[in-house]
């Protein structure tokens, strides 16, 4: 199965850089590329069918991390992977708030580049070894978070974590459905089962329960 994949970039050569190194796994295409992040936004309204997208942060225009957090209101099913050359603390997590999937640096391997995206694909989460340790050290907190041990785990499948967190960002059935290339009467189907696996009876309360249990 070939993967469409796009690229952001406002440096041309770099662009080309990338498209090398992935030029050597056939399963994966370059749907398109762009300059910025507005124009990335252009391209998606036209054709969205790209799984994944290397996003560079800092471009004119709209910078990556704006454009990332804009995506993923309006298309939350596609991956995007920040692949950068800024480590700094406050780019990751402004990145993490923006809904990044991954966080690369651009002098990443082939080999590597090719596997984070496979992952993330896969729903992990990918980044260079530097970049985890910083997100990890971001992530760490004295507060204690309280779980209850009684609390009976929910399962959903892809599918259905796919239709609820477009639900999430307000999207109607319709748009949902185009997005992940199904019918909307599926779409209900996919939200009744939520409903029932949630105990729940409205969208609102499915979102709660699914945040709060760290479904989306």
């Amino acid at each position: 199965m070939n993967t469409r994949i796009a690229i952001i970039d406002d440096n041309n050569f770099l662009i080309k850089s990338v498209k090398d190194k992935l030029s050597f796994y056939t399963d994966i295409s370059i749907g398109f590329t762009a300059n910025n992040g507005a124009h990335c936004l252009d391209k998606l309204e036209v054709d969205a069918r790209v799984k994944l997208i290397l996003m560079d942060i800092e471009m004119p225009r709209l910078n990556g991390i704006e454009a990332t957090a804009l995506i993923k209101q309006k298309f939350p099913q596609i991956k995007i992977i920040m692949l950068t050359v800024f480590d700094d603390d406050e780019n990751i997590f402004k990145a993490i708030q923006s809904g990044a999937d991954g966080y690369l640096l651009k002098e990443t391997p082939p080999q590597e580049l090719y596997n984070a995206i496979l992952q993330t694909l896969e729903g992990g989460a990918a980044m260079t070894p530097s970049i985890a340790l910083k997100t990890l050290n971001l992530l760490r907190s004295p507060l204690s978070i309280k779980t209850n041990d009684d609390e009976e785990t929910v399962k959903l499948s892809g599918r259905e974590i796919e239709v609820l967190e477009q639900l999430a960002v307000g999207l109607p059935y319709t748009s949902i459905a185009d997005n992940l290339i199904i019918s909307p009467s599926t779409v209900r189907r996919h939200i009744e089962n939520i409903y029932k696996k949630l105990q729940v009876h409205s969208k609102v309360e499915a979102i709660e329960i699914a945040k709060r249990k760290r479904i989306i």
